[in-house]
């Protein structure tokens, strides 16, 4: 594993990141004495996407005003 000084670090920063986001991380240090060690993170999980469920469910025609009549009693008419 690579280990670079401060200095260094700053002037190939962008370069260093690229070296660890392929795998490869790399130590910061300060005076010689390691600082940090800097690695890639882990790829974000795969979001599951909308309509993972299609066909398996059905929602009304009427889903929009289902209840209706209840709302209306509980709280009025606007």
């Amino acid at each position: 594993m690579e280990t670079v000084n401060i200095h260094e670090a700053k002037t190939h920063l962008s370069r260093l990141i690229d070296q660890a986001a392929n795998g490869e991380p790399f130590i910061i240090a300060k005076a010689g004495k390691p600082l940090v060690k800097v690695v890639a993170l882990d790829k974000p999980k795969k979001m599951k996407r909308i309509g993972f469920m299609r066909n398996q469910i059905s929602v009304p025609d009427d889903f929009d005003r289902m209840g209706e009549a209840e709302i209306e009693q509980l709280f009025g008419e606007a």
